[in-house]
């Protein structure tokens, strides 16, 4: 179990990255899922040991991690979001390279892992090869094989699938749900569906702070008969942003489809439709939005009316 309490992170800037964000997370895929400067990042590098919160505690199997960072770092496999790689290097002798550096340094020992780990991110054959001569989902594989050195009790993987081809993504996820199936990994994403697919628990963070969290079937639950779809003209677009909380729009054939979320049949164009975690994730992230919006121009002590204004 990692477990996380009350953690704060503001930057230099006055950036609050971390808002007060408390999460348990046992074994098995965790999803955390946001929005482009939700804050995931500074999160996954603050419970990766490369950056101190200003407050709060994270412990991991009874380790005191902001106290003892050296002993997290040992059972820690990371990929970040943006990792270098020498171009001209081998993926076996680089692999290699980093073994050592993880303290692997007995030859014989260290040959069968790095074989092993070339085999379970199928890069066997290419192994040879430069790194610079492989596509983008090769080079995360590479990244998991290396975050995978030293046999890691908590995984940390940080937009991994983005700018992946249909095929690769698939491949990554994957061998993630393998990985996964033994200890932590935490999977930071914008990407709604690579939640859906993996992780039967989940977080949703925007602006730094936890909007929800919980099972994904549990907060698609909430919404059941109350998204509704509609085919509209772009002229008519605007309109039905402005009177409805219209959660996403997308174009069919030409024209904008759009969910609404509303308690009832907002009129007799729209029919009900089965919600899914990307109708939560939009509610969610939107609301907050609107909600921090308020609190920065509504003045102490005004009345705040309550509103359902679309947003696309």
């Amino acid at each position: 179990m990692l477990s996380i309490q009350q953690l704060n992170k503001t930057y230099a800037n006055g950036v609050k990255a971390i808002n007060n964000v408390s999460l348990d997370i046992p074994n098995g895929m965790f999803g955390l899922l946001g929005p482009n400067g939700a804050g995931k990042s500074s999160l996954m590098r603050t419970i990766a040991t490369l950056q101190d919160p200003d407050s709060g505690s994270i412990h991991f199997h009874g380790l005191d991690v902001l106290q003892d960072k050296e002993a997290l770092r040992r059972r820690l496999g990371y990929l970040p979001q943006d990792f270098g790689v020498y171009p001209k290097v081998s993926a076996e002798k680089l692999l290699n390279h980093f073994a050592v550096l993880k303290g692997i340094t007995h030859k014989g020992e260290r040959k069968e892992i790095v074989e092993a780990l070339l085999n379970q991110t199928n890069l066997w054959e290419a192994r040879k090869r430069g790194l610079g001569t492989y596509s983008g989902g090769m080079r995360q594989r590479f990244g998991i094989a290396q975050a995978l050195l030293g046999a890691p009790r908590l995984v940390i993987v940080d937009e991994p699938t983005a700018g992946l081809d249909p095929d690769e993504r698939n491949r990554f996820l994957n061998l993630l749900a393998k990985i996964g199936e033994q200890v932590v990994v935490i999977l930071s994403t914008h990407i709604v569906e690579d939640v859906t697919d993996l992780c039967p628990r989940m977080a949703m963070i925007a602006r730094g702070t936890v909007l929800l969290q919980g099972e994904p079937q549990a907060a698609i639950d909430t919404l059941k008969n109350r998204v509704w779809r509609r085919t509209v003209s772009q002229e008519a677009l605007p309109e039905y942003q402005q009177r409805f909380n219209v959660l996403s729009t997308r174009l069919v054939a030409g024209r904008p489809q759009i969910n609404v979320y509303a308690e009832s049949q907002p009129d007799d164009g729209f029919t009900s439709v089965e919600p899914d975690l990307e109708d939560v994730y939009f509610l969610q992230v939107r609301s907050a939005g609107r909600a921090a919006d308020v609190a920065t121009t509504v003045t102490p002590g005004a009345t705040v009316p309550v509103t359902a204004a679309g947003t696309q």
